[in-house]
């Protein structure tokens, strides 16, 4: 049972609301205060109007949606214009809140940003959120690039462009980590939230799709960062993350670095009619 007052984030993603144009029809329903919808939700450009009024609705049952992009969300257009579209959704709801209407909750777009969770003084939470691109070695380059529709369907969007996205978003995670370790309030507990996998745990990967870890194409879905700052910071809690099409709800121990564990967990609907198994909507992160 949760301690009173203990921080809830709902974790959703990869509803891929743009396969059989469900915009309109798809609900979650609320079951903690702020939702995070860690990427492939929709398509940013080509669906531009259905995927606003998609998150309009759901602003007026949540105080806050973090939206963290994923690899659909550019696809039909480029990252430059999905950034800048995703950009106007936030500025568009926060004028329309700092006009007054106050039934709408905030929209944060979790690209390389903080949010503190709101909630009482002594449970003190941040949640930091980027896509973290993943990094593709050069011996898996071809086949990524030829496998991918990420590289067909995203303009000006190849492997070299998506490597230098994983090292801009790794190394803000890691420098917005050791940032608060080293100056912020040594009571605040940090929640991470991305589109790609931060882990090659097993537990984190399908079986059907085999477990070698230096598979070519797994590297397009995950990157290990099991030695990075970020990882291993004892004020970083939980990690949620989507893209797999896996569902997971694991600890790591962290022992070895005197650390409590961390807890990995995504929460993927996946394609319509195909979904992941143990696709939870209501699912809830409770931090203690």
């Amino acid at each position: 049972m949760a301690s009173p007052g203990a921080m809830a984030l709902q974790i959703v993603s990869d509803l891929h609301l743009e396969i059989h144009d469900d915009y309109d029809a798809y609900t979650i329903t609320p079951h903690a205060p702020v939702l995070a919808l860690l990427g492939d939700i929709g398509l940013v450009a080509r669906h531009r109007d259905a995927l606003a009024a998609f998150l309009a609705r759901h602003l007026r049952q949540f105080d806050a949606i973090l939206f963290v992009p994923g690899n659909h969300e550019a696809y039909h257009s480029s990252w430059p214009r999905t950034r800048q579209i995703l950009q106007q959704f936030e500025d568009e709801v926060t004028a329309r809140r700092d006009g007054g209407d106050r039934g709408l909750g905030d929209l944060v777009v979790m690209d390389r940003q903080a949010y503190r969770l709101p909630g009482p003084s002594h449970h003190k939470v941040v949640v930091l959120g980027c896509s973290l691109f993943s990094h593709v070695p050069p011996l898996g380059a071809r086949s990524v690039q030829d496998g991918m529709n990420d590289f067909r369907l995203t303009a000006g969007w190849d492997v070299a462009a998506h490597n230098a996205a994983h090292q801009r978003d790794r190394q803000w995670l890691n420098e917005a980590v050791t940032s608060i370790e080293r100056h912020g309030d040594p009571d605040l507990r940090i929640v991470i939230v991305s589109h790609w996998s931060p882990t090659g745990d097993a537990r984190a990967r399908d079986p059907r799709h085999g477990a070698a870890r230096d598979d070519a194409l797994a590297s397009a879905f995950a990157t290990d960062l099991l030695d990075d700052p970020c990882f291993r910071s004892p004020r970083v809690c939980a990690w949620a993350f989507g893209h797999t099409h896996y569902n997971c709800d694991f600890l790591v121990a962290r022992d070895a670095i005197g650390a409590p564990p961390i807890r990995l967990l995504a929460n993927q609907r996946g394609y319509a009619g195909a979904g992941a198994p143990k696709f939870d909507p209501a699912k809830v992160l409770l931090i203690e």
